[in-house]
């Protein structure tokens, strides 16, 4: 029996760990993928149990209460899986460090405009100067979230509770501040770690600032200039004394196609001079040069920015050769990661993927994609740097297929490399239930106890928690335009959103399948019971839509009239009971649920309930209806690696017909062997036009039988004894056929639709 306590919560993809050069690769891998990077620390446990590493080439958190011995400015290797934690990037779990002592060079902070935060700076130690709080008084005791102003924009400062500047005077006037670069949802916030980090600001001397078409360019940081162009450029003098420029000089590859006006001459303090960069492309492919600025600033002299455009035929080099040897070292149910060798001249990958039959499309030149955009007959399942990906919404027992290509360029530039390009294959896994019932027999009398028993204790999760787990890493999907979506459970509404999700701006909630105010217990969230976080319960649904319209109503069918109908779900009557009726994909789905919940917390409905009546029968003709799909066994397996306990109603049909969960009493019913075989026999997907996958949960198909609607049999098997049947729809004419499988059991039938 798994019993996994994830203390800093991700997937459990981190069974395969790539060593990684710098931070910035180990940033450019997917979400999923496990690293190990080796950095100084710019923070100790002023900020709790997060560790802010840093190296010459980015910056990357690092999450676990293993790391709480790590202090300031020491030098750690850690390894961990990459997790997005609303918005910030950050490895967790930790699965190991080692502390090297303290670093004999430690980072010095970015100075950053307030404009020109983004994420190739996040987990940074950066400085932001001359700006002044928006609020005033004393900083809220614990955590909170103040502003900063540069005059024009704001920027968070979040202020933790575990520093010393809760609780303290705001400071007034022009300051200077010292901190983390942090990202919460969609916005990214600075994050201070003592007092010290909030000083008044004194202007400097000379101080040289560049703006390229208005945005801020930061020294020796990458321009991309595209195609021929001219940049209009803004040389700032935010110090008090006159800063001189010396000139500038090009070096690189093609220094011959870029030119610039910029010229020794003065910015007196608090001003600017106007210059412009030429890029006049002499070839085709990528052209590189650098510029440097010669000045008197102390610090910056010269100030570098490297250059890169593309020649004249707009596209970027094509790259020698795409990426090789393309693997797939963690397969789950519910997620699979793919890794790569890098191609030869490449600086990023598009990784395509498609369920059910190889890929045939290919990514064209001079057009940029993101994650989700459809690409042919496949989607994209990742672009970036990095040599793995991860990608989203892998549901149990399929067969996916991948191609990675390798391109140079970007905004409309790219140049792909077509020829030979990584290929593979592999099938997800399915239900995963092991020894986890040996000892529990459903002709036991103790059956509800005996599997009370082995469903607690598990590991509990918080509520908050919720939104990392089932949502981020399991529930959300890609969509177009490199956008998200999640599906309400019981409407079926699919609502798009860009990411990072969060509840309120996608108008979304947790949804108590077995109602809060139903639990005996109630209220149970302060402080959180178990049965109140309990993920095999709750679903995403709709706030005003769907969660709020089901409050507590009982689960049924509507037969008279209907009050109020979103999508799919709708509330109405049953006799004269009001009730809620999910859509039908859900309906098994929640009966399971329910009926989990009813034994887990020896929660009988007779008596619990008090102002509805929810019907057992019901949510057993639900069960029977509506078996556990591909999607369900996929996040039974995920939330399994979770809580370390399974719902018995998803693994077996035969419990819900001897649990009686009115009263959590033993039924000793019997089930035909025929109709548990019936029951759990499962064809998908139905349409196809590719693999059709055919199981019987529990046993093996012996023989198999397809028959077209005159009766024909059209194709058949003896002695295949197979876990999973796969036939290939190319076999068969379009139509309608039967199925009929043979077990040790005895047979089921099912419709099979060929398009």
């Amino acid at each position: 029996m798994k019993r996994i306590l994830f203390l800093t919560l991700g997937l459990v993809s981190g069974l395969y760990a790539q060593a990684q050069a710098t931070i910035a690769d180990a940033r450019a891998l997917g979400v999923g993928q496990t690293v190990t990077i080796k950095g100084v620390v710019t923070n100790g446990s002023e900020l709790g149990n997060i560790r802010y590493l840093q190296d010459a080439t980015g910056g990357l958190a690092a999450f676990s209460a293993t790391l709480s011995s790590v202090q300031r400015y020491d030098s750690i290797t850690v390894t961990g899986t990459l997790l997005e934690f609303s918005g910030l990037l950050e490895l967790s779990p930790v699965s190991s460090f080692t502390n090297h002592g303290a670093a004999t060079v430690v980072p010095t902070p970015l100075q950053l405009p307030i404009l020109s935060a983004a994420e190739i700076h996040e987990s940074k130690l950066i400085q932001m100067q001359n700006v002044t709080f928006v609020q005033t008084g004393n900083f809220a005791a614990g955590n909170s979230t103040v502003q900063i102003t540069n005059g024009t924009n704001t920027f968070d400062v979040r202020i933790n509770g575990s520093t010393n500047i809760d609780g303290t005077a705001i400071p007034t006037g022009p300051l200077t501040v010292t901190g983390l670069l942090g990202q919460f949802n969609a916005n990214y916030q600075i994050i201070p770690r003592d007092l010290n980090d909030l000083v008044a600001y004194v202007a400097p001397d000379k101080e040289i600032n560049v703006l390229v078409n208005g945005n801020n360019v930061l020294n020796n940081s990458t321009l991309f200039v595209g195609g021929a162009s001219v940049l209009n450029v803004s040389i700032q003098n935010l110090g008090t004394n006159s800063l001189s420029i010396t000139g500038a000089n090009f070096t690189g590859a093609n220094t011959g196609d870029f030119s610039t006006t910029i010229n020794a001459s003065t910015v007196v303090g608090g001003a600017s001079n106007p210059y412009t960069i030429t890029f006049a492309p002499a070839g085709t492919g990528s052209r590189f040069a650098t510029i440097s600025i010669g000045n008197n600033d102390a610090d910056e002299n010269p100030f570098v920015i490297n250059l890169e455009g593309v020649g004249t035929n707009n596209l970027a080099t094509e790259p020698t050769s795409n990426p090789t040897g393309l693997t797939f070292p963690v397969i789950e149910a519910y997620t699979l990661s793919g890794q790569y060798t890098a191609g030869v001249g490449a600086t990023k990958y598009i990784v395509l993927w498609k369920n059910g039959s190889a890929i045939t499309g290919a990514p064209v030149d001079g057009t940029s994609y993101l994650r989700g955009d459809v690409v042919g007959d496949a989607r994209v399942a990742y672009v970036g740097a990095g040599t793995g990906f991860t990608p989203r919404g892998i549901i149990a027992n399929q067969n996916y297929y991948f191609k990675v290509y390798a391109f140079n360029g970007q905004g409309g530039f790219e140049n792909y490399q077509t020829t030979a390009p990584a290929t593979g294959n592999t099938t997800s896994l399915g239900q995963n239930i092991g020894n986890y019932y040996n000892g529990i027999s459903s002709a036991s009398t103790s059956l509800v106890t005996d599997l009370r028993t082995l469903i607690n204790p598990h590991t509990q999760l918080t509520y908050f928690m919720y939104k990392q787990t089932m949502m981020n890493e399991f529930e959300v999907r890609d969509t177009t335009n490199g956008q998200s979506y999640v599906t309400c459970a019981y409407s079926g509404e699919r609502k798009v959103f860009t990411d990072p999700f969060d509840w309120t701006p996608t108008g979304y909630s947790r949804e108590h399948t077995f109602s809060h105010s139903w639990m005996p217990s109630f209220p149970a969230d302060n402080p959180e019971e178990p049965e109140y976080t309990d993920q095999h319960h709750l679903y995403p649904t709709n706030l005003q839509g769907a969660n709020s319209p089901r409050s507590n109503l009982p689960m049924d069918e509507i037969t008279g009239i209907v009050e109020f109908t979103y999508l799919e779900g709708s509330v109405g009557y049953n006799g004269s009971q009001l009730v809620y009726e999910p859509r039908a994909a859900q309906k098994g789905n929640a009966a399971r649920a329910i009926m989990y919940m009813a034994v887990c917390y020896n929660f009988p409905l007779n008596g619990n309930i008090s102002s509805t009546v929810q019907n057992a029968q019901t949510l057993v003709n639900w069960h029977y209806a509506d078996l556990p799909d591909n999607y369900e066994i996929a996040r039974h397996e995920y939330i399994f690696d979770l809580q370390g306990n399974r719902n018995p109603f998803i693994d077996s049909v035969d419990f819900a017909c001897h649990v009686n969960i009115d009263d959590n009493s033993y039924n000793a019913c019997s089930i035909s062997i025929e109709e548990k075989v019936d029951a759990n026999l499962s064809v998908f997907p139905v349409p196809s036009n590719n693999n059709i996958y055919v199981q019987v949960n529990g046993t093996v198909i012996s023989g198999y039988e397809i028959i077209d609607m005159n009766g024909k049999v059209v194709d058949q098997k003896a002695s295949t004894n197979h876990d999973v049947l796969i036939l290939n729809a190319a076999d068969y004419s379009k139509g309608v056929y039967q199925i009929k499988v043979s077990t040790p059991y005895g047979e089921a039938t099912r419709k099979l639709i060929i398009e």
